[in-house]
């Protein structure tokens, strides 16, 4: 694959989800770092890895739940926020390497769900981390208990 030229956004490519030892859903997504993620510091900015979450995080939730309102911005009553994101770096990342996002489900609570992720280059572990999104009525502008449809697909 060539390289991307310096302004073009990450690529994404994404195979069919995996499912992982406990039958929870797999997703993984898979990102070449762009010239504009890179800092002075000659590797990728801290910044950059949420987006890289954000892009895993997105797509994991549209193949699980592809024909769910909380995806269209004008639905109204139930959808999901990103409450919290926890990110440890483990080792610094490059412009034009190839970075794997691993997402999956954790903890299901009434309201709230962690979905952990791993980001790797190759053997090497980059960042982990995990983040809550919590089920979220904006009318009412308060937290929701996740449909039980939702709750199914987050279960695998």
């Amino acid at each position: 694959m060539a390289a991307p030229a310096p302004h073009d956004p990450p690529t994404s490519t994404d195979p069919p989800a995996a499912t992982s030892v406990d039958e929870r859903p797999v997703h993984v997504t898979h990102v070449r770092v762009p010239f504009a993620d890179v800092d002075m510091m000659r590797h990728v900015n801290n910044v950059a890895y949420v987006r890289y979450f954000e892009t895993a995080r997105m797509r994991f939730l549209v193949g699980l739940l592809p024909d769910h309102p909380m995806l269209d911005a004008d639905a109204r009553g139930f959808s999901l926020i990103l409450a919290e994101t926890r990110i440890v770096y483990r080792s610094p990342a490059f412009y034009d390497e190839e970075l794997v996002v691993r997402c999956t489900i954790g903890e299901i609570r009434r309201s709230a769900f962690e979905m952990p992720f791993t980001i790797t280059a190759g053997d090497r572990l980059v960042a982990e981390g995990a983040g809550w999104l919590v089920g979220f009525d904006y009318a009412q502008q308060a937290a929701v208990p996740l449909p039980d449809d939702v709750r199914a697909a987050l279960r695998g």
